[in-house]
This record gives structure tokens, C-alpha cells and sequence, in this order.
């Protein structure tokens, strides 16, 4: 019996491990050898940012939770590697299975590899080159103890082999959050507040902002929200807030008309949002491979970013960090001129089938 941990933290993570978690239980079904245990760090602590997502995505619940909280980045680390170390001396499993690139995956990586258990690292390879991030320095640790990892892209396959990754340890297998986005999207559901907004298919904007260098500088997130807000071109602009935003707009005191705030939203009625806009503003990742494949316009205020695809085949555009770039860029979108876009290799919703049917080759289950 191959016994596999799968690490959950944070909001990102939980898109991710739902289509995985699908795909073991079927294997179990069918009376192969493996089983799982699920992981909630705790790293993501509220009904919104957690609870709602494991309800709606058909997520267990987990088998453990290590209840971290919030802290610091250091903090965090250090409570998740010795939560999750006491565990697996007690209650060893034979695969550390970590997704992207939170502190939780990088923490439950360093414990779980000190104890000899094998690594897999989903959404291996991805690189911003900006150091400055949190998430490259947890991505590049991850990288550098894993044994198996899952590749989204054919530049992540390339990032790895340059690193020195032997190719029979890179299983290009595709985006497990594409596997969960097309099988929620006919579940998806309209906001409450869609009539109250007064929002209509097509005739708003989506934005999102949580990246300290765009949202924790007061005059850097006042100046982004007022080159939005003014050419948007009298378009409503949905504002689902961060809490860690939410702090700085309390203090900023601004009002645009046509700033509509919510609290942060649950998975289905946040896509429901996503596909009917206009074109989404962000500094998201994830986001960006979302309106890649509803193909909606992409607008990206970050100076990198990690997943390139979006970019060079999505429809996604990285403008930077200055306001200055707003104003060019919504008027080439309302000029109809934004490119169509693509659809990346392999992010066809099968990507969790080809994870675990690697596993069961890897363990000759």
C-alpha cells in the first residue's frame, strides 16, 4: 500500500489537490494500493479563504490539521515543518505530495525529505526569476529536494533541465487547476450581489490585488485604483478584496462610483464573475491561467511572471507595476484589438488522471 500525504495550506492550493484527490479515490475503487491522507496546514484560516472551497470543490475533510494560523513567513514556516514532523514520526507516509508554491509546500517539503520520504512537487519548474517574491524563493527550495516532479508547461520542463533535473524524474503532465476549473465551470454561480451591482455579461471588470509591491505602498495602490477607475471607461469594476488589501484601503479613504467592493468570494460564484467580464485586472498567478482558458482578456500588474504560457500562447499581458501603463493598455482593449489566445498543451482536464497513473508506474503499483 503506497500511502501519499497531500498537502494543502493556502487558497491556491485547494483548486489543485481536488482533481488529485478525485483520481486517487477511483484508483481505490478499483482495488489499487494506494491511498492518501489530507493535509490542511492551516496556513488559510477563514470560512472564505478555506472553508468554502473545500464545500464547493468536493474536497474531505482533512485527516489532519495542523492549524498554523497566520505570523509571519518565518513563523509559518517553522510551526508547519514542526506540526507536520511530529506527525510523520508517529505516522509515516511514503509520499510527501506538495502543489505550488506556498509556504506550506515548501515547509512540508523540508520536513517530510529530513525524514527520507520521497517528495512530488505539482507545478515543479516554475520560475518568475524575481527573487523578491516569497513564492520564487518556496518554489526554488521545493525544486531543489524533490524527487518526482509535475510540470504544467513545456518551459517548466526546460527551467529544470537547465537546473540539472535528470528527465526521468520530470513528468510533463499539465494544470491541475484547469482539471478542477472545467468540471466546476457548469457549476458555476452568479453573485449574490449581481443585480444590486447592476452587472451585465461582459460590461464589467474584474480586479484583484494582493502582491505587497502593488497593495502595501499606500500611494502606489491609490495611484493604480485611480488610473483604473479612469479608464475604465465608466465600466463597473468588481472588487473582490484581500484582507490584506482590505487594511490599506481602509486607511486611503477613496470613492469611485463605480468601485463596487466585496468580500473575498467563493470559488464557483468568483469564476461565474471571472467569465462573463470584460477582462480581468491582476496580479494574480493563478488567475492568469484561469482567463487563458475561458479566453478573457488578461491584464497583469506585475514586472514577471511565472507562467509564461499565458503570456506567449494565453491571453494574458504583464504591463508592469506603474500606473502609467493602465491608461495604453485599457485603450487597446476597448479598441477591440486584444489578441485571442490559446490554449496551453495538456490543460484539457486530465491532468490529475496522469499524476497519479505516474505514481502507480514510479511505485509499480
Amino acid at each position: 500500500m503506497i500511502r501519499i500525504d497531500i498537502i494543502a495550506g493556502a487558497r491556491p492550493n485547494f483548486m489543485k489537490i481536488a482533481p488529485i484527490i478525485a483520481a486517487i479515490e477511483l484508483e481505490k475503487q478499483k482495488g489499487t494500493a494506494i491511498d492518501f491522507r489530507l493535509i490542511h496546514t492551516g496556513q488559510h484560516y477563514d470560512q472564505k479563504m478555506s472553508g468554502d472551497f473545500f464545500q464547493q470543490l468536493g474536497i474531505p475533510t482533512p485527516h489532519v490539521n495542523l492549524e498554523v494560523g497566520s505570523g509571519t513567513q518565518a513563523e509559518q514556516t517553522a510551526k508547519i515543518m514542526m506540526g507536520y514532523e511530529a506527525l510523520l514520526l508517529v505516522s509515516p507516509s511514503n509520499l510527501c505530495l506538495v502543489v505550488g508554491d506556498v509556504t506550506s509546500t515548501m515547509a512540508c517539503a523540508i520536513a517530510a525529505k529530513k525524514l527520507n520520504i520521497d517528495v512530488a512537487h505539482v507545478e515543479a519548474g516554475i520560475r518568475s526569476g524575481d527573487r523578491s517574491m516569497p513564492e520564487e524563493i518556496n518554489r526554488m527550495v521545493t525544486d531543489s529536494i524533490t524527487d518526482y516532479f509535475f510540470t504544467t508547461s513545456e518551459v517548466a520542463n526546460t527551467n529544470l533541465k537547465n537546473a540539472g533535473v535528470a528527465d526521468s524524474s520530470v513528468f510533463f503532465v499539465g494544470n491541475t487547476m484547469i482539471d478542477t476549473l472545467l468540471k466546476q465551470m457548469p457549476n458555476f454561480k452568479q453573485p449574490d450581489f449581481w443585480d444590486a451591482a447592476k452587472l451585465t455579461p461582459q460590461n464589467y471588470f474584474v480586479l484583484t490585488l494582493h502582491r505587497p509591491s502593488n497593495v502595501d505602498a499606500d500611494t502606489q495602490l491609490q495611484q493604480l485604483l485611480s488610473e483604473i477607475m479612469q479608464h475604465t471607461q465608466g465600466h463597473k469594476v468588481v472588487f473582490p478584496v484581500h484582507p490584506r488589501t482590505a487594511k490599506m484601503l481602509a486607511q486611503l479613504n477613496m470613492n469611485f462610483e463605480n468601485l463596487f467592493l466585496t468580500e473575498p468570494m467563493s470559488y464557483l460564484a468568483f469564476n461565474y464573475l471571472v467569465k462573463h467580464a470584460k477582462a480581468v485586472i491582476t496580479d494574480s498567478g493563478g488567475i492568469t491561467e484561469e482567463t487563458t482558458v475561458m479566453q478573457i482578456p488578461c491584464i497583469t500588474l506585475r514586472s514577471s511572471t511565472e507562467r509564461p504560457e499565458t503570456c506567449s500562447i494565453g491571453t494574458n499581458e504583464l504591463i508592469g507595476t506603474d500606473p502609467a501603463a493602465i491608461k495604453p493598455t485599457l485603450e487597446k482593449l476597448f479598441a477591440g484589438n486584444w489578441k485571442k489566445g490559446g490554449i496551453p498543451p495538456l490543460w484539457d482536464g486530465h491532468t490529475a488522471e496522469r499524476i497519479v497513473a505516474a505514481i502507480k508506474t514510479i511505485y509499480a503499483i
